[in-house]
């Protein structure tokens, strides 16, 4: 029996043994406390074996690492985008998203800014973000799978972020009732209108599913966002009753949550989780500045 049948068991609606077994396992230990999934990095550019290996056990249960280097490492962008890129390769990050905003690396540098092409989006303004997968706005074919997000310096306040792991999300939604998974795995559950400027096709419309099965190995995939602008749901009562649901438990919190607000020299890498991001004020003396890339690649386990 090849990887991708065994896999795809798991997710299967109709084998309850199978994600009986699953859910045993993934639920099996899972930490509750952030700090137990912090790395330290003796050297960014050159992690030890045994350092990667920590990252990749978070992974493997978590589907995230938080990871912490020496603190000036934290407020040089042209050393952090070399040091991030090489953590990345030895997590099998090989391809980044060359996305809206992004730089001539294919890095977003996150930070408050008057660029009237950037400061309509929400992640170069000062604002909350709410709950949402990286990249859900992107086209079945440039799924991204993979995030990596670096703190150069944190803002004077706030700044948070939480996030929390889609595996966990799949397990409450199933276990509510299965019907709200083959809802939100419908393939025109979730509809992103065209992005739109000054005349200009920025974006076509996107339609796809919250939940998708990719790769050779059936790894669960999940694209959403919280925001109830700019986009459309589709309008079966199951549907709506399984996005209540969902709300609902990203608005009350749940033990699976991570939250923590990154230090210079801080950052997470992941398979492109659930997150979130308080508000925040910078000052004359801090300035919240970010440094975030998008990969088409998940991390290899």
């Amino acid at each position: 029996m090849n990887s991708f049948n065994e896999s795809s068991f798991f997710f299967d609606l109709s084998n309850n043994t199978a994600y009986d077994s699953w859910r045993a396992r993934k639920l099996d230990g899972y930490p509750l406390e952030v700090q137990s999934l912090v790395v330290n990095i003796s050297d960014f550019q050159n992690p030890t074996n045994s350092e990667v290996e920590a990252m990749r056990e978070n992974i493997t249960k978590t589907n995230m690492t938080f990871y912490k280097c020496k603190t000036d490492m934290g407020f040089d962008v042209r050393r952090a985008k070399d040091a991030l890129n090489s953590l990345g390769l030895h997590m099998g990050f090989k391809t980044r998203d060359p996305n809206l905003c992004a730089d001539e690396d294919s890095y977003s540098i996150l930070s408050v800014t008057e660029d009237d092409q950037k400061n309509r989006y929400i992640p170069y303004t000062n604002k909350p973000i709410n709950w949402h997968t990286d990249g859900y706005y992107n086209p079945g074919y440039k799924k991204v799978l993979g995030m990596g997000l670096h703190c150069i310096s944190p803002a004077a306040v706030g700044g948070e972020n939480a996030l929390l792991d889609p595996e966990i999300i799949y397990i409450f939604l199933r276990d509510e009732n299965p019907d709200f998974v083959q809802a939100l795995m419908h393939p025109r559950a979730m509809e992103i209108p065209a992005n739109v400027v000054a005349e200009n096709d920025i974006r076509p419309v996107q339609t796809g599913p919250v939940f998708s099965l990719f790769g050779d190995d059936a790894t669960l995939h999940m694209r959403y966002t919280a925001r109830t602008r700019s986009i459309k749901w589709r309008q079966d009562e199951v549907t709506k009753a399984a996005l209540r649901f969902l709300r609902n438990i990203l608005k009350k919190g749940c033990p699976y949550i991570f939250r923590r607000r990154l230090e210079p020299g801080e950052g997470i890498l992941c398979n492109n989780v659930l997150h979130n991001r308080t508000g925040f004020e910078d000052d004359n003396v801090q300035q919240r500045c970010f440094l975030r890339t998008r990969y088409f690649d998940r991390i290899t386990k």
